[in-house]
């Protein structure tokens, strides 16, 4: 059965920088796309960056040149590097992927960024 599961989440001071991991089973991971998305208290569930099986990535503009998608297919795992954190990147950090017409997600992994 398919499995993403989240890792790196934790509290970061503004300014500062983290790297959350998503480690997938059960897919095939090369041939899709993998996307990370978040989610804050009261608010809608927002793509933040997709990475395409031939590796090229889209992000939101409120994270363009701050944070770095990226896979390893290898090892199965997507990872998404975030810099310059700031207190409204605070969000649960999901994994995704879609695969034949199915959503996969993963059970999120906090990150809270404090002024």
């Amino acid at each position: 059965q398919v499995q993403l599961v989240e890792s790196g989440g934790g509290l970061v001071q503004a300014g500062g920088s983290l790297r959350v991991s998503c480690a997938a089973s059960g897919i095939a991971f090369s041939r899709g796309a993998m996307d990370w998305y978040r989610q804050a208290p009261g608010k809608q569930r927002e793509l933040v960056a997709t990475i395409t099986s031939g590796n090229s990535t889209n992000y939101a503009d409120s994270v363009q040149g701050r944070f770095t998608i990226s896979r390893d297919n290898a090892k199965n795992t997507v990872y998404m590097q975030m810099n310059s954190l700031k207190p409204e990147d605070t969000a649960v950090y999901y994994c995704h992927a879609r695969r034949a017409w199915i959503d996969y997600w993963g059970q999120g992994t906090q990150v809270t960024v404090s002024s």
